[in-house]
């Protein structure tokens, strides 16, 4: 690994490509330490700590602390990441986007303009609410309209400044650049995290055994959820596929084999996102309004959708919503791998192209066998996802083992870790030499 990076590091363009990177994360996380004009940041900070809910926990994991202090890039990426969600989810019901999408890179240039202006319009939506929202609330230091229009202002600015930094990453930088911003916030807080974890299980034991013992099951609870993240992210099912030689001329081409790879987590972190995000919103809302507290109905059903309260063996009932979660994480991973994985058109293009399962005729017996081996790995991904996920909420309801880093955070980093290795090894081979994840 070391001898790999020191090759690296001899080659001169994937050495700027990396000092690059590095630079612009610098300047990420100091505009991630810049207040906004304005702005009471202790108002917010108390605001923070007295909500009884967890709805902005991850929020304020994927900023990197920026939304918690309130600074110029408190919305982050999150706009942006909202916008590709929506765009992709659209390309299924406007044909335009969907043409747009197959028309290869000149589509893809302006799907990609496309979401750079709703990023910036939900940008501002965002800005305008709580600017609009905290600050009747204490947030601005004077509630007048100059001050409204300079957090509005600066936080779309933050957010737009970080969507220019991610797409100059990914030109003149290594990996994806939306997603080493994104990998950059979340590792960021885990310090603090693995700080709060020891404060909390190992400082307060009674003697140095309980300590220890704290320490080594932290370590491997937290070593056994990112191997198995590394097996999630990698496993995939591979369905065989042979085509027919044919002639062209004087010659026969063709009778080559390949594989259709099927991933096992077809749809990544969006599951988890959508099931959090759909759950969380009106804990939300309601933590907005100040209707988030007291002992009616409606209270209980908020704590009810709020995962801080799920696995409490004190409250079981509230752990009803942990089943809700996860039906809901089945639901998103099915919805979103059929919108993004069409077996009828993959399997038309095979017959096009002369191409066929071993054993499986052309035509709807290939649609119907890969629809059937689509739920199965699908619904395999989904459990995956849901172990990932739950394994921090259980360790937070029976221990109170509060981190910022659960499922989800852990998914990404891998993910964005692996991806990102991948495309310095591809580089690297290309050279020859030899790669990270080969070593």
């Amino acid at each position: 690994m070391l001898v790999t990076l020191q090759n690296a590091f001899k080659i001169k363009d994937i050495r700027n490509r990396i000092i690059y990177t590095f630079l612009m994360l610098v300047v990420v996380r100091i505009g991630s330490q810049l207040p906004i004009p304005g702005v009471d940041r202790t108002y917010f900070a108390n605001w923070f700590a007295n909500q009884s809910g967890d709805a902005f926990n991850f929020f304020d994991a994927v900023t990197g602390g920026s939304f918690l202090q309130m600074s110029v890039f408190a919305l982050n990426i999150t706009p942006y990441i909202t916008s590709s969600i929506i765009i992709q989810l659209l390309t299924i019901a406007i044909p335009k986007l969907e043409e747009l999408q197959k028309d290869g890179e000149d589509g893809r240039k302006k799907i990609q303009k496309i979401t750079r202006y709703l990023t910036v319009g939900l940008a501002l939506m965002e800005a305008s609410a709580m600017a609009i929202g905290f600050g009747r609330q204490g947030l601005l230091e004077e509630y007048n309209f100059v001050n409204i229009a300079m957090v509005i202002v600066t936080l779309t600015a933050g957010s737009a400044f970080l969507m220019w930094t991610g797409e100059r990453i990914t030109e003149k930088g290594v990996g994806n650049g939306i997603s080493i911003v994104l990998l950059i916030n979340i590792i960021s807080r885990m310090p603090d995290d693995l700080v709060s974890l020891y404060e909390q299980f190992v400082a307060s034991a009674s003697n140095y055994a309980k300590g220890a013992l704290a320490v080594l099951i932290i370590i491997a609870v937290i070593v056994a959820t990112v191997v198995f993240v590394v097996f999630l992210q990698g496993g995939e099912r591979r369905i065989p596929v042979q085509y027919a030689k044919k002639m062209q001329g004087r010659k026969m081409v063709g009778g080559q084999s390949t594989h259709i790879p099927l991933k096992v987590n077809t749809a990544g972190v969006i599951p988890i996102i959508f099931a959090s995000s759909l759950m969380q919103f009106p804990v939300v809302i309601a933590s907005l309004i100040g209707k988030n507290q007291g002992t009616g109905i409606g209270a209980k059903i908020l704590k009810g959708l709020t995962s801080s309260n799920w696995c409490n063996p004190k409250e079981p009932i509230y752990s009803i919503g942990l089943l809700v979660y996860i039906v809901l994480v089945i639901f998103f991973a099915y919805f979103y791998t059929s919108i993004t994985f069409n077996p009828m058109e993959v399997a038309n293009n095979m017959k096009k192209q002369g191409g066929f399962i071993p054993g499986i005729r052309p035509g709807k017996p290939t649609t119907d066998y890969l629809n059937k081996i689509l739920n199965y790995v699908i619904f395999i991904g989904a459990v995956g996802l849901i172990i990932v996920a739950v394994i921090p909420i259980m360790f937070s309801g029976i221990f109170g083992a509060s981190v910022s880093f659960g499922g989800t955070s852990l998914i990404i980093v891998v993910g964005v870790i692996l991806e990102t290795l991948k495309q310095i090894e591809s580089q690297m081979i290309v050279r020859n030499y030899k790669g990270f994840l080969n070593d």
